[in-house]
């Protein structure tokens, strides 16, 4: 009996919240009156979009409180509202989640009512007949269990009424797909941008400068050569020290391109080879990574530069004097993990890296995840597709 009545409790909280609902929708389509008639004569035409926008707030708070009561998710699936004002409107009238929302919004307003009228009566004669039924006779309840059938049939139409068709959903899916690659797209344009940007200055700042003087030590040595042959050697020795330092800023050049490490050690050898040169005692540990084909080149390049990023900022940042990385090889996935025993509080924009570090991941597709309380540890999680 106990427990019936516990049910019994959340039917009647289920039922006058839904009855609550029929209330605002009562109210509510006098705000969507207005709208329509605002909008016929132009003036109220930017406030269609607000208008459909809290028909979708009212609309998600019922399906967030049918999945409370069945424990079954409603998923949505509008269209979002972007744009011009033009765009906007046309994407609210056009879109079929609209209307359907409408439709559930006039039901509700009938039926929220009506089952909490019905629920009420049936609740108090539930309490007085079974408890004697219960108590007296030792039996179940037999009339309080309706209310509960009530509050079910509440839940499945307004399920019914808001539940997406499979076209619709495949169609929002679709579109937030779209925006979501826009977004990915715009970042992965932004990264190749900044890394254009720092191998320019890299070449004019470094190499460009080096070559100008090499080629200013060639000339001076070559008008020096017959007047004063040592001075001419000691301009050549110049020139091939700076020769020489002019191919290692190239070098890093390329490193910064595409690590030529990797080519020769393969992605566990670069990290390893990393984890050496951070200044930290790094443990890398790899499951599956070296076993069968490699990575393609740009998805090892991608985590290269996360464990690069993460062991430049553990070591400059951090405090941390430990840290570790992981590399595991999954089902169309690879996955690189980066902890660090250090102070946490890594922000992301606080010039950390990290959101260079997003942007190169995002355009492989792929995502990642910082953790970094106050006080540590920080870790940073990232998974990139990869078709092994």
């Amino acid at each position: 009996m106990r427990e019936t009545l516990r049910r019994t409790e959340r039917a009647l909280e289920q039922l006058a919240a839904a009855a609550l609902l029929s209330l605002a929708s009562y109210l509510f389509i006098g705000v969507i009156l207005l709208t329509l008639v605002t909008t016929l004569i132009v003036v109220g035409a930017g406030v269609m979009p607000e208008t459909i926008l809290m028909l979708r707030r009212m609309a998600g708070f019922k399906r967030r409180r049918v999945a409370l009561w069945t424990g079954k998710e409603i998923p949505e699936a509008y269209v979002p509202l972007t744009g011009t004002l033009t765009e906007r409107v046309r994407a609210g009238v056009t879109d079929p989640a609209t209307y359907r929302d409408l439709r559930w919004l006039a039901a509700h307003f009938i039926y929220g009512w009506l089952l909490l009228y019905l629920t009420l009566p049936l609740f108090i004669v539930g309490m007085l007949v079974d408890g004697v039924w219960c108590g007296l006779l030792g039996r179940k309840a037999v009339v309080l269990p309706l209310v509960v059938r009530v509050a079910d049939l509440e839940a499945a139409w307004s399920g019914a009424l808001l539940k997406a068709s499979p076209e619709a959903e495949r169609n929002a899916r679709l579109t937030e797909r779209v925006e979501e690659l826009t977004v990915t797209r715009a970042g992965a344009v932004a990264a190749h941008g900044a890394e254009l940007r720092r191998i320019e200055r890299d070449l004019h700042d470094g190499t460009q400068a080096r070559l100008v003087s090499l080629s200013m030590r060639v000339g001076l040595a070559k008008r020096a050569y017959e007047k004063d042959p040592e001075a001419a050697k000691k301009l050549l020795d110049d020139a091939q020290t700076q020769a020489e330092e002019a191919l290692a800023e190239l070098r890093h050049v390329v490193r910064g391109i595409h690590p030529p490490i990797l080519t020769d050690r393969g992605l566990v050898g670069a990290v390893r080879a990393l984890a050496a040169g951070s200044g930290l005692d790094v443990a890398v540990r790899e499951d599956g990574v070296e076993a069968g084909p490699r990575a393609p080149a740009a998805v090892e390049a991608a985590a290269y530069f996360v464990v690069a990023e993460a062991l430049t900022n553990a070591a400059k940042h951090s405090g941390a004097g430990a840290a570790s990385v992981e590399l595991s090889r999954g089902v169309g996935v690879l996955s690189i993990s980066v902890r660090d025993e250090g102070r946490g509080g890594a922000d992301e924009a606080g010039g950390s890296g990290l959101l260079g570090v997003r942007r190169r991941v995002a355009a492989l597709d792929g995502t990642v995840e910082v953790t970094s309380p106050v006080g540590g540890p920080t870790v940073i999680e990232v998974e990139l597709p990869c078709a092994w």
